[in-house]
């Protein structure tokens, strides 16, 4: 059947149709089958770039064109040795670029399979996490708050759903969703509001749907040629090193030409100079950095995977260096997300809960007594309330059931019952806090199975961010009862009665009281706190919406639960501050919650300032700009104040990292800096809009992250570093020698040489050079900062230099030692230059000087250095490759040489940074009244 007549059919025709169940969905046999014949559920993404065309794309640069001309002019002139070595060398080019871009592309490639979306689809009757591109047609799914449509659907059950549908319909306001048959033959695609579209958001509510279309059979995949992307988005530093390596060829051929025309007047034969003039011109622009800058930039990537963080947006990694605020999120981030009820409140009685984590053996007591919550009815209502209002599952990991007996010794001992003797561990699928909620009522024998006979679901009211609450509408002998959890402070509102001492009586202003205080002392002890509520409904009464339902409730109790803090977090937030980043913390939690978690984590500093949703709808975005340097924690806050948070410190000139893992944090995801997702509790939205993706939710992996991009940064810097000194020197060597009139120091082919060798391996493997041990602790650098920027300039400029004027040293005193052997002055100017540059390489990985970093600790660095002394001993030693590359045996007079003046550049250097004490004394940021980076005057001593 045509798509377009799906929303015309009943839900019963649709599940027929597509030969389904709407309660157990497909067999596995039955969805591989289909797979089989639909295809995977994916848009086309165009067509991939060939082995073949990627390798024959190496051979379309303009130098390596004019290389390929000086190669047919040898030939024609009977220069057939030169020829095949130039071609030789062209080929050893084209196959490293063609290595490294393969592999950087099969990098990229899998990042995106890592991001790939997933779908909660129900076969064989269990529901399962799958990758979105397994659906098939007749999948039953299940789809709530934050997730992204996998496929086009036809809705089966709703629960108060909203779908934004913009990118397909352009209708800005999300639609509500409905399961009744639509009449109209050629309704438009917004109007169809009993199906749901692939890549669509649902951004509020639940639903049960079943798959009618895939891949490029669905609406998305009729306008895929619209919105695919084929170009990668170059970063602002690629594009910065494209405009540097524009000017330097200009500098680099116009330098050439000067080297050829003043070669030719003082009497060098003008082919010579020709090659030569190609083989400089050729060496002397880097036309391989835009490429390494990219292999540094997938290569850090992959490194950031290893690290739990997933990078989406390549300009990120070029960011992060550059973060002075972490804005985190608390829940997951900086905690374990393992909730945990450890205090009870109802009826005026305090009561305490042992056991931690998500296995469900612990007790409930009341001052060292075990009480029964079974036998209060007070305590069983607030359990049956939580596991009822609920959708969490509580699942076994491995292993057998523990004794009940053992459980409870072992939570008498005050142990979890999954200690190191046993073998059972649970884990929780869904939300953490009603997840411990779920535990607490199986800890006194209430679980969803036991419930299940007694009491049966009518419908449910999602959690909404606006109500703060969750409530769901069960049918139990014969009658309705409404279940809700939410915040306190909003809850109490819609309450007329407390149970209070067995009994139901109004909620008078002194109970409220009594509650408000037994909630703030909760919230002392850094507990999140829930209440819970039920009202029984009456015969004639209608809760079909939320505004009926949440009305009229008795207030059953409050549940205080813990979320500990991770334990690396304390040492990561400690790094922070020691790189100049600060953190803030911004949270939904109650105020006096987030601030014992700040102070306990070290977040909140002596002066800092903790303030509320509140307070801060009160402050102007001019207030708040004054003040928010200060602030550490902003807790209680609602959606929209997140983004106004990020753009505040902005505007105070920081650049900002925004962690979120919901709907609502998406706006201040994507305003941010350096937007980072949750990849285990983060909704489909919100990694939309991340540039980042933390794969574990933990805090301590966006400073790994921070970390890993200052650290591509500054490799970036070392190899441009390398590079273009290394071109410094070999330029100044032809130039000088032919405007002094010498014989040439380098033939074409070892000039050429040098290039492939010196300017390959090495060069790549500084791109993997491990962190310098400061480098987190020193402050961001700027946002718009140059490349050359930290003195780069002069340290390029002033090694090119000593390099190029060692290597004509060398050159002249042994042919002025030797004046009528040429061939072995070349070779000792070959050997020096090659030498200097190798040698110069460890130089480049230090900030101060060789001296200050372990030599080995780069093992690749060492191997590509080794590799290339081989390759260079090959070409003097090897007597069939000598004449190829003009070259001598070098005697230990000579190596002496070649040695010493090989070092000079680098060492010279070096031994006068030592003496100077190394790096300059850093500059200590005194956490006054503002962060680095901000301009709030911080105090700079």
């Amino acid at each position: 059947m045509s798509q377009q007549r799906w929303h015309q059919l009943s839900t019963q025709d649709v599940i027929r149709l597509q030969k389904t169940d709407a309660l157990s969905g497909l067999s596995d046999r039955e969805a591989k089958r289909r797979l089989e014949a639909a295809g995977p559920n994916v848009l086309s993404e165009g067509v991939r770039i060939s082995p073949i065309v990627l390798l024959l794309n190496q051979f379309k640069d303009f130098m390596v064109l004019v290389l390929v001309g000086a190669t047919l002019i040898s030939g024609l002139l009977g220069e057939y040795l030169d020829a095949i070595t130039i071609l030789a060398i062209i080929v050893m080019n084209g196959i490293l670029g063609f290595i490294q871009e393969y592999r950087a592309e099969k990098s990229l490639r899998a990042l995106k399979e890592l991001s790939a979306p997933t779908a909660k689809v129900i076969r064989n009757g269990e529901v399962n996490e799958v990758g979105a591109h397994t659906l098939v047609p007749g999948d039953i799914i299940l789809l709530e708050s934050g997730d992204r449509i996998p496929a086009d659907v036809r809705f089966l059950e709703v629960n108060s759903l909203y779908v934004e549908e913009s990118a397909l319909t352009g209708e800005s306001v999300p639609v509500n969703k409905r399961i009744d048959t639509i009449l109209e033959e050629d309704a438009p695609l917004g109007d169809r509001r009993n199906l749901g579209f692939l890549g669509t958001m649902v951004t509020r509510g639940t639903a049960r749907a079943v798959v009618i279309a895939t891949g490029m059979d669905t609406e998305m995949g009729k306008i895929a040629d619209l919105i695919q992307t084929t170009d990668a988005m170059a970063t602002p530093l690629q594009h910065r090193l494209e405009q540097l390596g524009k000017l330097l060829i200009v500098i680099a051929l116009a330098l050439t030409v000067m080297v050829v025309a003043a070669g030719i007047m003082h009497g060098q034969p003008a082919y010579g100079m020709f090659l030569a003039g190609v083989s400089l011109a050729v060496a002397a622009i880097p036309e391989g950095l835009p490429a390494i800058v990219t292999i540094a930039l997938a290569l850090g990537v992959q490194r950031m995977i290893k690290r739990k963080a997933i990078v989406r947006k390549l300009p990120s990694v070029e960011t992060l260096g550059c973060a002075s605020v972490i804005c985190s999120d608390k829940t997951g981030t900086l905690t374990q997300n393992k909730m945990t009820v450890t205090h009870l409140w109802s009826g005026g009685s305090l009561y305490e809960v042992s056991g931690l984590g998500y296995e469900p053996y612990g007790e409930i007591t009341q001052q060292g007594k075990r009480i029964d919550a079974r036998r209060d009815s007070a305590l069983r209502r607030l359990l049956q309330v939580g596991v009822l209002c609920n959708n969490a599952v509580l699942v076994e990991q491995s292993g057998e059931a523990v004794a009940p007996k053992a459980a409870m010794k072992a939570a008498k001992e005050g142990k979890s019952a999954a200690s190191p003797g046993t073998k059972k561990t649970c884990d929780i699928k869904g939300d953490p806090t009603e997840g411990a909620l779920l535990v607490l009522g199986s800890k006194a024998g209430m679980t969803r199975q036991s419930l299940a006979g007694m009491y049966t679901r009518v419908k449910e009211f999602p959690f909404d961010a606006e109500r703060k609450r969750m409530s769901v509408v069960v049918q139990h002998q014969g009658g309705r009862i409404v279940c809700v959890k939410g915040a306190p402070d909003l809850l109490l509102d819609q309450c007329s009665y407390i149970l209070w001492e067995g009994n139901v009586v109004p909620l008078t202003g002194t109970l409220r009281q009594k509650m408000m205080a037994a909630n703030e002392a909760m919230a002392k002890q850094a507990l999140r706190v829930l209440a819970l509520a039920y009202r029984d409904v009456k015969e004639h009464e209608s809760c079909d919406t939320e505004e009926e339902a949440e009305r009229g409730l008795t207030l059953i109790g409050l549940a205080g639960m813990i979320d500990p803090p991770r334990e690396e977090v304390k040492d990561a937030i400690l790094t922070c501050k020691q790189a100049g980043i600060k953190t803030v913390m911004i949270t939904g939690d109650h105020q006096l919650t987030a601030e014992a978690i700040a102070k306990q984590l070290g977040i909140l500093p002596r002066n800092g300032k903790v303030i509320n949703g509140k307070q801060l709808a009160a402050m102007s975005d001019e207030d708040l700009d004054e003040k928010v340097d200060q602030i550490y924690v902003f807790a209680r806050v609602a959606p929209e104040h997140k983004l106004r948070i990020v753009k505040s410190l902005q505007r105070r000139g920081h650049v900002v990292a925004m962690t979120g893992d919901g709907v609502n944090d998406a706006p201040a995801i994507k305003a941010a800096d350096i937007g980072i997702a949750m990849g285990i509790t983060g909704t489909d939205v919100s990694k939309e809009a991340s540039s980042l993706v933390l794969s574990d939710d933990n805090f301590a992996t966006i400073v790994a992250a921070i970390e890993e991009g200052r650290n591509i940064y500054e490799n970036i810097r070392k190899f441009i570093r390398y590079l273009l000194a290394s071109n410094v020197g070999e330029i100044l060597v032809m130039f000088i020698a032919m405007m002094l009139g010498m014989p040439l120091p380098l033939v074409p082919i070892m000039i050429l040489w040098v290039n492939l060798v010196t300017d390959g391996l090495p060069a790549m493997a500084l791109g993997i050079d491990p962190s310098e041990s400061d480098l987190m602790k020193q402050k961001p650098r700027p946002a718009k900062e140059n490349i050359f920027a930290r003195r780069l300039g002069w340290k390029i400029l002033s090694r090119g230099v000593l390099i190029g004027l060692c290597t004509l040293a060398a050159f002249w005193l042994t042919l002025k030692s030797e004046p009528d052997h040429l061939s072995l002055a070349q070779t000792v100017a070959f050997a020096t230059l090659v030498m200097a540059q190798l040698i110069h390489v460890f130089d480049c990985r230090s900030s101060r000087s060789i001296f200050h970093r372990n030599v080995f600790e780069n093992k690749y660095l060492v191997l590509a250095v080794l590799s290339s002394i081989g390759l260079l001993l090959g070409v003097i030693y090897i007597d069939a490759l000598q004449p190829v590359f003009k070259t001598v045996d070098l005697g230990i007079r000579e190596w002496a040489l070649v040695l010493v003046f090989a070092g000079i550049p680098t060492f010279l250097m070096g031994a006068g940074s030592v003496l100077r004490g190394g790096a300059p004394k850093k500059k200590k940021i005194i956490y006054g009244g503002g962060m680095p980076g901000s301009k709030s005057n911080p105090v700079i001593r």
